[in-house]
């Protein structure tokens, strides 16, 4: 019988009696509470954070927004396609500067300039508000690496974590088949991808496992307030053409979301997208925030990433 890798079981006993007795105290979650402890939980979880040869904030706007992005980029010299990443975090916790380590992995690991989105959040703005930023990335992005002299190759790739990979796969859809830009490859890690919360995932691991269904209920109540057409908005139930990217899917074993990893594979398989699906059995929910506990897993997911993408 598969069970939580020993080092994650571990840290989820002391998390879990913490949580209890945090709720016992009558304590009552805000968005500054979330976003505080997701930091906390990834600085002090992901340790190692390699050098860069090039990290640089900027800015993409159009005539209705300016969107905050930092760029990673490992050989500056030398022109390289580019990766869109959107962070997780529920949409509503989560920023550029918590996945900072993340994310000078995943540009040492695959040879790709990251571009990291600093998307808007919720409550303050609610959904669409978090899409349309990455949507002046995605459609800005060649333009800022022109204006700022960086080498790049003009192809395009697009990940996420989480509610991340939510946005991820809806801009795939999105853009499929779009006549002036195309996403090569898009990589969801353990993606939030049914905003109905349907499947058995949901309940059988509804707690004890970090993230939970009422604090997923939480965050979905944040971001959508009050937007009542959570099915259509899901990438889950979204039509799939044969212009969509080809697609890693990571899932882990212990999460919540697995089974909607695991639908959305199959959605993509039989619409005829080159997909391919990596599942951690041992691994829970956000495990890369958590490398110092589960160092090989979160290798295995970045060579994975450097393989799908080359």
């Amino acid at each position: 019988m598969v069970e939580v890798a020993p080092q994650l079981k571990k840290w989820l006993k002391k998390y879990n009696h913490l949580m209890a007795k945090w709720l016992e105290s009558g304590a009552v979650l805000t968005p500054e509470i979330a976003r505080e402890g997701f930091a906390i939980l990834t600085r002090n979880l992901v340790t190692d954070i390699p050098q860069l040869a090039l990290v640089r904030d900027e800015k993409i706007e159009n005539p209705k927004q300016i969107v905050p992005v930092r760029i990673y980029h490992p050989v500056p010299d030398v022109a390289l396609p580019i990766l869109i990443y959107l962070h997780g975090g529920g949409h509503v916790a989560g920023s550029v500067e918590v996945y900072d380590p993340i994310c000078r992995k995943i540009a040492l690991a695959t040879r790709h300039i990251v571009v990291a989105v600093d998307y808007r959040l919720a409550p303050e703005y609610r959904y669409p508000a978090g899409i349309e930023d990455s949507v002046v990335v995605l459609e800005g992005c060649l333009g800022l690496l022109e204006r700022i002299g960086l080498c790049y190759l003009p192809r395009i790739a697009l990940a996420g974590d989480s509610a991340g990979g939510a946005m991820s796969a809806t801009l795939a859809h999105t853009f499929q088949g779009h006549p002036d830009l195309t996403i090569s490859h898009l990589m969801l890690l353990y993606p939030s991808l049914d905003y109905t919360m349907s499947l058995p995932s949901v309940t059988e691991f509804a707690s004890g496992y970090m993230l939970e269904k009422e604090r997923i209920c939480w965050y979905f109540d944040r971001y959508f307030q009050g937007h009542g057409r959570r099915r259509e908005v899901s990438p889950l139930f979204m039509k799939v053409t044969d212009r969509f990217p080809k697609t890693l899917i990571v899932t882990a074993g212990f999460c919540p979301l697995q089974d909607e990893g695991n639908q959305y594979f199959s959605l993509l398989k039989k619409g005829g997208v080159a997909a391919q699906h990596l599942h951690l059995d041992e691994m829970i929910h956000a495990f890369l925030n958590m490398e110092s506990l589960v160092p090989e897993s979160c290798a295995q997911v970045y060579r994975a990433m450097d393989d799908f993408l080359q």
